[in-house]
């Protein structure tokens, strides 16, 4: 048989061509409650640089949230879910693997910060090719490591998500800027991380519905994951992807643009109170019969959509290994999540929507469905990226649906 490479046998050869830094100096993390976390600083740095005269320049703020994913540091990075938000990762190590090329969830990183206990700057996977500093510096974003991520995560669960400062002043001033700081609710995301003109994805050239003619696919950004898109090209859809701000008339074909076989509502930033006008481009589409799939923000919008009302959770979900409920057949799926925000039960009309999931661990609302139309939506993340794979024939349902349409368009159902 045939030896493996040498980076694949028992011990993999450190990568010397990667950027290893030596580490930083002394920052703190302070919360608006009061408790603050030392640190060391690595990665980039907020304007103004760590450590100059100008206090407010030498910090950078945002709502502190934990993951509590083993990995995917890479794709949580730069999912846009995470705009505005300082990220504490659980896990003890994190840069272990490096980044990998063409495993990038958008195009740039989106959390204001990291923190970490541990952050391995000797990256040994053979297809890293850059270490995690490395892509922090170059996004300019600054890391924080050597924290005792343990009570700060205790505390965070204690006290619920809030807001924090990373910075090198005295402790008052930042828990002064701390509190200071503009909470998520005050800021609308969306802007930042949608695309700014419509554009358009091919189906994948081996799709699972062998010959059949690419499902056409009109996909709401308010911040979407590239690992969903290439879920919908795997399954023979061919994506027209829209801003936000897009009305509905324009999303159905108005102007020369593609009529869709299919709607998707895809995951994003911030407080879905927020986004009226997304809801009511989302009241107008449910109105065309065509086939709606909603992931996360995009499941609190169609339930605002609908008339329901959404809440903020104490410390949201944040992990890949949630447990979820399939009420219709009491199936247990674990699942990754993103959410700071749930739909709220008592605002559901049980005459026009059916909950189809629920969380395990507080019971929240997971999944949705209406009663008498192809619409429905999931809390959680079923392209997982990072995360398990139990949801994903949520995709398969979305397909199926459409081409049941698309019979019945013809004639022949």
């Amino acid at each position: 048989m045939a030896s493996l490479p040498a980076a694949r046998q028992g011990t993999c050869p450190v990568r010397s061509d990667l950027n290893i830094v030596s580490p930083g100096g002394l920052a703190t993390l302070a919360l608006e409650t009061g408790r603050c976390f030392r640190g060391r600083w690595f990665g980039g740095s907020p304007p103004g640089g760590l450590g100059t005269a100008d206090p407010f320049p030498s910090t950078v703020g945002g709502e502190v949230v934990f993951h509590t994913g083993m990995t995917g540091y890479q794709e949580i990075l730069t999912d846009p879910s995470y705009a505005g938000q300082i990220v504490v990762f659980t896990a003890a190590h994190i840069g272990n693997y490096g980044i990998h090329a063409g495993e990038d969830e958008s195009t740039r990183v989106h959390p204001r910060a990291i923190v970490v206990r541990d952050h391995f700057r000797r990256t040994t996977h053979q297809r890293a090719d850059r270490s995690l500093e490395d892509l922090l510096r170059r996004a300019n974003i600054p890391g924080l490591s050597d924290v005792d991520t343990r009570a700060l995560t205790i505390a965070l669960r204690e006290k619920g998500a809030c807001r924090g400062v990373i910075g090198t002043d005295e402790r008052d001033e930042l828990v002064a800027a701390a509190q200071q700081f503009p909470p998520m609710s005050s800021t609308n995301f969306i802007a930042q991380v949608t695309c700014k003109a419509p554009w358009s994805m091919t189906a994948a050239p081996v799709g699972g519905n062998g010959k059949r003619a690419a499902f056409r696919v009109a996909v709401l950004d308010c911040g979407v994951k590239q690992s969903i898109l290439e879920r919908l090209r795997e399954e023979n859809c061919e994506l027209h992807i829209y801003p936000a701000q897009t009305p509905a008339e324009e999303i159905m074909g108005k102007g020369g643009r593609p009529v869709p076989e299919g709607i998707f509502l895809s995951n994003g930033p911030g407080d879905p109170a927020l986004l009226d006008a997304q809801v009511a481009t989302i009241s107008e589409l449910l109105q065309t019969g065509v086939p709606v799939f909603g992931i996360c923000l995009g499941h609190q919008l169609l339930s605002r959509a609908i008339g329901a009302e959404t809440f903020k959770l104490p410390f949201g979900h944040h992990g890949a290994n949630h447990p979820v409920r399939r009420e219709h057949d009491c199936r247990v799926e674990i699942t990754s999540h993103n959410h700071n925000y749930a739909v709220r039960p008592e605002s559901l009309d049980a005459s026009k929507v059916r909950v189809t999931h629920s969380s395990l661990n507080d019971d929240c609302i997971e999944g949705l469905e209406l009663i008498d139309r192809p619409v429905y939506s999931v809390q959680y993340h079923p392209e997982a990226a990072p995360g398990p794979r139990d949801g994903r024939y949520l995709f398969e349902r979305f397909v199926g649906d459409m081409a049941h349409r698309r019979k019945e368009m013809e004639g022949v159902a």
